[in-house]
């Protein structure tokens, strides 16, 4: 019997992927459907018969320590376990050709968004890299409109079978047939773009409506936009997640926004308006007298778009009070008259539970 490895042209030490590929090279001169020459359908069922064992790792252990695999008669040291559970618990039962046309699959992009774009909504156009169907062969796989052809080795099954002999008796067992892959058909001249595959890779534009009120995490579906699947089958779904990127100034929490602005002492003591700047443009915000430090101010409907109902949230402002910490004589002057005017001590303090530290605040610190 010829060794195996030099059948199909691969150190003993070769990788299954080395042997598959060897295999497959082999394949495409010895195929009867490429060469009909009657001593090259022999040399074909040699290399499938190496290619059955090697490909197999407790054969080609067998093999490798002196067995004969399953080319040489039966021989229990060449009947794995795995091939007797697969003969008793229906391993061994045919299944027929896998078709070739069968569905992609599913991907993932994920896109980053602005706030703006979050509340609003925006629309993009994404360029993906994907699976399509080959224009070349239409998804057929097939070169010059030809059509796939039976296999010669398994005629049309998809499968070989294989007898051994086990402690348990003699059981059938079935296998891929090495020649179709299973398939039950083999191309013979194949698509020259997508090499038998039916598709090709490329670059296709996408575009797409991004609703208002959408967060990180968030994902849209958009059907039959993912990878062609193989033979031209049906495209998978593309699924959008939506990564949100942080506002300068903005906070977001959940539909509402939160900003923090610092106000004069004077302004807070006296009161007033200041203008802030919002995703709707400038706003004012009236400042009522004796404003103290942390108070807050709710703008009505300023916040983010509600996804699922209607209206949006609200702009919440934060207000921190500026102490000055540097003053000249004449200011302190007028600070030591304002304080005997209203009675205040410095020596006398008030003292109160402290609360604990809000949300904004810890934004707050975060910013400082």
């Amino acid at each position: 019997m010829a060794d195996l490895y030099e059948t199909l042209g691969v150190d003993r030490d070769a990788s299954f992927d080395d042997i598959k590929k060897a295999y497959r090279k082999l394949a495409r001169s010895y195929h009867p459907d490429v060469n009909p020459d009657p001593k090259m359908a022999d040399k074909f069922k040699e290399i499938t018969a190496a290619y059955e064992i090697l490909s197999d790792p407790d054969k080609r252990q067998n093999y490798d320590i002196g067995g004969s695999g399953f080319g040489g008669g039966f021989s229990n040291a060449g009947f794995g376990f795995g091939d007797i559970m697969d003969a008793f618990f229906g391993g061994g039962t045919q299944r027929g050709p896998r078709p070739r046309t069968r569905p992609g699959q599913d991907a993932l992009i994920k896109v980053e968004i602005n706030l703006r774009e979050a509340t609003f909504g925006c629309e993009r156009e994404l360029n993906v890299d994907t699976a399509v169907v080959c224009s070349k062969c239409g998804g057929s796989g097939c070169a010059n409109n030809s059509r796939p052809r039976t296999c010669d080795i398994c005629r049309g099954r998809g499968e070989t079978q294989q007898v051994a002999r086990s402690v348990l008796g003699q059981v059938m067992t079935s296998r891929p047939c090495a020649s179709c892959q299973g398939f039950g058909s083999v191309i013979s001249d194949p698509c020259t773009e997508c090499a038998g595959d039916g598709r090709i890779r490329s670059r296709k534009s996408i575009p797409i409506k991004i609703p208002a009120g959408v967060e990180t995490g968030n994902r849209i579906q958009l059907s039959g936009q993912g990878e062609v699947g193989p033979g031209g089958g049906n495209a998978g779904d593309l699924y959008v997640e939506i990564v949100e990127i942080p506002h300068e100034y903005l906070v977001r929490e959940e539909n509402n926004l939160h900003i923090s602005i610092e106000i004069p002492m004077t302004s807070a003591v006296l009161g007033g308006v200041v203008v802030i700047q919002t995703l709707d443009g400038d706003q004012k915000v009236e400042i009522k007298e004796g404003t103290q430090s942390g108070a807050t101010v709710v703008l009505k409907g300023l916040g983010v778009t509600k996804l699922r109902g209607s209206g949006r949230g609200d702009l919440i402002v934060h207000i921190d009070v500026a102490i000055p910490g540097k003053i000249n004589k004449e200011q302190a002057e007028l600070m030591r008259k304002f304080a005997q005017a209203r009675n205040e001590d410095g020596s006398k303090v008030q003292i109160h539970r402290k609360s604990d530290e809000g949300f904004f605040s810890k934004v707050r610190n975060v910013f400082r």
